[in-house]
C-alpha cells in the first residue's frame, strides 16, 4: 500500500510546461503553482508528499500537505535517492519522475513509479474544478458588477 509520494519537482514542472496554465510561468512562480496544484490534488488523501527541487530556497512556498525540499549544493536526484534509502519500507513509496537514473534506482528499491507525463495529466484532470467553478469562470466581470449593482 502506497503511503508516501516523492516527486521530482523540476522534472514534473518541465512536463507541465506544455499545458497552458504553466506555459509562461517563471521558475519561482512555476514552483509555487506546482506546489499549489499538488497540494489540491492530495488535500483529501492520506498520503505524505515530498516535492524535491534543485537549487536553493528563495521565496517560501506555504503548503500544509506537501513538504518541499531544496537540494542546495547537491542535486535533487541525490536527495530523492537518499529519501528512498532511509524509508524503512520502500514498497510504500511512489516516485514521480521521468528521470531514468531515478527510475532505475526506485525500481531496484521496489518503489512504485509514475512517469511525470502521466502524473501531469492526472494532476490537471483533477485540477479542472467543480461544475460550479466552471460556470463561475464563464461569467465575465460586467455580469458580476450588474449582479451586485456596481
Amino acid at each position: 500500500m502506497i503511503k508516501h509520494y516523492i516527486i521530482d519537482g523540476n522534472n514534473l514542472l518541465g512536463k507541465l510546461k506544455k499545458y497552458s496554465e504553466f506555459k509562461k510561468v517563471g521558475k519561482v512562480d512555476g514552483r509555487s503553482k506546482l506546489a499549489f496544484v499538488i497540494e489540491r490534488y492530495f488535500i483529501k488523501k492520506l498520503f505524505s508528499v515530498t516535492l524535491h527541487f534543485d537549487g536553493y530556497k528563495s521565496d517560501p512556498i506555504k503548503t500544509t500537505k506537501v513538504r518541499i525540499d531544496y537540494s542546495e549544493n547537491k542535486t535533487a536526484d541525490y536527495w530523492i535517492k537518499h529519501e528512498i534509502m532511509v524509508i524503512k519500507n520502500p514498497k510504500t513509496i511512489c516516485v514521480v519522475t521521468s528521470d531514468m537514473n531515478i527510475v532505475e534506482f526506485a525500481k531496484k528499491s521496489s518503489c512504485k513509479i509514475i512517469s511525470s507525463e502521466k502524473f501531469a495529466e492526472e494532476l490537471l484532470k483533477k485540477n479542472t474544478g467543480t461544475e460550479e467553478e466552471k460556470r463561475i469562470k464563464t461569467i465575465d466581470d460586467d455580469e458580476i458588477k450588474k449582479l451586485f449593482g456596481v
